[in-house]
């Protein structure tokens, strides 16, 4: 996505990843979090890479609607 948008990721970016087993009425089930950190760009944009990647990423796009997903921009 930065790419497409021609925007140059800086050194120093990271996806810290937290992924829980829950248990509810109907058995287990997952969640998850992903702490992203884009230092260097301005939070507009960062969030727009953030949110584009996670609407065309083959995982994301594999476990939608079958994991409960917070993506944060820290």
């Amino acid at each position: 996505m930065a790419r497409k948008r021609k925007t140059v990721l800086p050194a120093g970016i990271a996806v810290d990843a937290e992924v829980d087993l829950n248990v509810g009425d109907d058995g287990q089930f997952l969640s998850a979090r992903l702490n992203i950190s884009l230092p260097g760009i301005d939070r507009t944009t960062a969030q727009a890479l953030i949110d584009e990647a996670h609407e065309n990423c083959p995982y994301s796009k594999a476990t939608r609607r079958n994991i409960n997903v917070a993506i944060n921009l820290v």
